[in-house]
């Protein structure tokens, strides 16, 4: 019953969050904008999406690595993708996470536990990096001068705090993956910076030359919100925050929708590479496990 409600429930509350967004804006502004957006700037966007998961999967397969599991680059990024592909169509099962535990431990029998650990560091160095360069573009966004000197600090101490927090959170909790905490981290930023420059590719597609930081910043909020598991790859929590955020600076909510709904697009584009190599997550006899 709860497996069949989970996926209903989510299904339902997108569609909810998409009707309510798309009475607030000028669908007409929003059609021109799809029907104009530059095809150049949108590959590009797309290029440096897929160039995100790719340093993403070589980041995750340090964590593999740290606990003894040594896969080929080939086949990990085989496996990112599909789990890609089940985080976003088939929100309502195992998704893409519990997807490559299950694989991994089912052929390498590596033990449940250190793979789940590695898949959740692998989320929280992005998720670190995400929160460093959205509270520092928050900073010398136009937010933070309407909120008030205390937001200003309130971000710069948390880009400065986020890696301390999570160096001695990985000292405490997780004590094998300190030697390669430097590294993963560098790579996190590495994958961010690619979607921040995704982001930027999409406004300019758009030719959105103004309000970058705005934009940026709740490009990068959004994609914290899009995190919890309340609708279909995240969708109408983007267009939400777009919405509201927007609003809240006196600028135009509907290319803010635009936005969202491209991004969502390559996305699911991406995601769909992820179908055509679910017959190869089998490992072949060269994979091995120490």
């Amino acid at each position: 019953m709860k497996k069949t409600l989970t996926p209903l429930l989510k299904v339902a509350l997108t569609f909810a969050i998409l009707w309510f967004v798309l009475r607030k804006i000028d669908i007409d502004l929003l059609k021109s904008s799809l029907q104009t957006a530059s095809p150049v700037w949108l590959l590009c966007a797309f290029i440096l999406f897929n160039l995100s998961k790719i340093a993403s999967a070589f980041r995750l397969n340090i964590y593999f690595r740290t606990i003894g599991l040594k896969l080929k680059e080939s086949y990990n990024l085989i496996l990112y993708y599909v789990g890609m592909f089940y985080n976003l169509f088939l929100p309502g099962g195992i998704g893409g996470d519990g997807y490559k535990i299950y694989l991994l431990n089912r052929h390498f029998r590596h033990g449940v536990k250190p793979l789940f650990q590695a898949v959740l560091l692998d989320r929280l160095s992005g998720l670190a990096a995400l929160v460093f360069y959205a509270a520092s573009l928050f900073a010398f966004s136009h937010y933070a001068r309407l909120l008030g000197a205390w937001a200003l600090w309130a971000a710069l101490a948390a880009s400065m705090l986020v890696f301390p927090v999570a160096y001695y959170a990985t000292k405490y909790l997780f004590t094998s993956f300190l030697p390669v905490f430097k590294t993963t981290m560098i790579w996190g930023l590495g994958v961010q910076l690619l979607q921040l420059l995704c982001a930027w590719a999409i406004l300019c597609s758009l030719s959105i030359d103004h309000a970058l930081f705005e934009y940026l910043t709740l490009f990068l909020i959004s994609s914290v919100a899009a995190v919890l598991p309340l609708t279909i790859g995240g969708v109408g929590v983007r267009e939400l925050t777009f919405l509201y955020g927007l609003e809240t600076i006196g600028e135009e909510p509907s290319l803010g929708v635009t936005f969202s709904f491209l991004f969502f697009m390559i996305t699911a584009l991406s995601s769909l590479l992820g179908l055509f190599a679910l017959g190869r997550v089998t490992p072949d006899i060269s994979e091995k496990r120490s």
